[in-house]
């Protein structure tokens, strides 16, 4: 078992930034995979960015060049920088980690194994 927390969102104006982190703890296999999907209200939840321990990084094609996604494999945590933020990137951002081989490309299409409770992300016109 897996537990994820995330923390860092709120509310900023269009243009700002913010830091999101999320901490992994448990069970938490050599080879791994983390990352952050987002999900606004109507909307069907969505990739934003993932990250392996082994340094592989995909991102959606409208944050490429704002987001960056780093870890820190000794701390089992993942952030988020998000910068130049837009009204459009108002949601609730999901921290989600999975393990294992093909977990590299499985969290890019469907998500990981364990999904934290999510933290809001509200960009003001």
């Amino acid at each position: 078992q897996v537990h994820l927390v995330e923390s860092g969102g709120g509310l900023v104006q269009a243009g700002g930034s913010l830091r999101l982190s999320c901490v992994a703890s448990g069970r938490i296999a050599t080879i791994n995979a983390m990352g952050w999907y987002r999900q606004a209200p109507g909307k069907q939840r969505e990739l934003v960015a993932t990250l392996s321990n082994s340094g592989v990084i995909n991102y959606r094609d409208s944050v490429k060049g704002r987001f960056t996604i780093s870890g820190d494999n000794a701390k089992n945590t993942v952030y988020l920088q998000m910068n130049s933020l837009k009204p459009e990137d108002t949601a609730v951002y999901y921290c989600t980690y999975c393990s294992g081989e093909a977990c590299r490309d499985e969290i890019v299409f469907r998500g990981g194994d364990y999904w934290g409770q999510g933290t809001q992300v509200t960009v003001s016109s």
